[in-house]
């Protein structure tokens, strides 16, 4: 099998049950969060490109991003981002052709992408189209060229949350949960009725960016947040996410936070 299979491990599969604090920040609706994520992104590319001379973001798929894609979209906001300077990755990308209706890429292009002034050379899309395996190397190589060490240091990587507690392609179960040694691997995820291969980057990828964003919204999303956020450490694959040296923050809409008890 090309991919890793989705329920290769059982268990106890979480080996740390460190948990970091996060930043939680809660908005009215889901337009009141799609603003917010928005200016956030504004404001971290302006912080990296006055700091490093170019932002690396990580995007992801789901609703609440595209969102804020429309927004960054528009001159309100796309007029105070340098998009010469932005290079956009993606954290995981389902296997089937760039303009295929499952593809985060084409969500990505036609939500943003087609809209703004960012040079072809910055979009480091993951070939969906090719075989998962060759593509999660190639686009392992691009991480490592891009980067230049061990594991790729995105200035933000853009996530969301699965009612199963999965984030980017990283599913309850999963082998995949433990890679320690690349920064994308390929995987096998049945998952509602969407294509099983997929590419997705791996946990220390992730946990190396400067700061990693959570998206979610709606009363659907309510109780997973709680477990996520309140539950037991060790229990869902987005309780993994704990950046190293790096800020880990939370956006969601007031119907996705309803479960969420405050602390003292």
């Amino acid at each position: 099998m090309s991919c890793w299979p989705a329920t290769a491990v059982s268990g106890d599969w979480v080996a740390s049950t460190r948990r970091l604090v996060a930043e939680v920040r809660t908005y009215p609706d889901p337009a009141s969060l799609a603003i917010a994520a928005a200016k956030r992104f504004v404001t971290l590319a302006a912080l990296a490109i006055a700091e490093r001379g170019r932002f690396s973001v990580a995007l992801s798929g789901g609703s609440s991003p595209k969102a804020m894609h429309a927004l960054l979209a528009t001159g309100e906001f796309a007029n105070h981002v340098d998009w010469s300077l932005v290079h956009l990755f993606w954290g995981d990308e389902r296997c089937v052709p760039p303009d295929h209706p499952g593809s985060n890429y084409r969500m990505a292009r036609e939500t943003l992408i087609d809209h703004v002034p960012l040079p072809a050379s910055n979009v480091h899309r993951i070939l969906g189209e090719m075989e998962a395996e060759r593509a999660a190397q190639i686009y392992s190589t691009e991480l490592n060229t891009f980067f230049g060490g061990e594991w790729p240091s995105f200035d933000l990587v853009l996530l969301g949350l699965g009612k199963d507690g999965h984030t980017a392609s990283l599913f309850p179960g999963s082998a995949v949960l433990h890679e320690r040694a690349r920064p994308a691997v390929a995987v096998t995820a049945h998952y509602q009725d969407r294509p099983a291969c997929r590419v997705t980057l791996t946990p220390p990828a992730i946990n190396a960016a400067q700061q990693v964003l959570f998206l979610a919204a709606g009363a659907a999303k309510a109780e997973i947040v709680r477990a996520v956020l309140q539950g037991p450490a060790g229990q869902y694959p987005a309780q993994l996410i704990q950046p190293a040296t790096g800020r880990l923050a939370w956006m969601v809409d007031a119907p996705a936070a309803s479960q969420l008890q405050e602390r003292a």
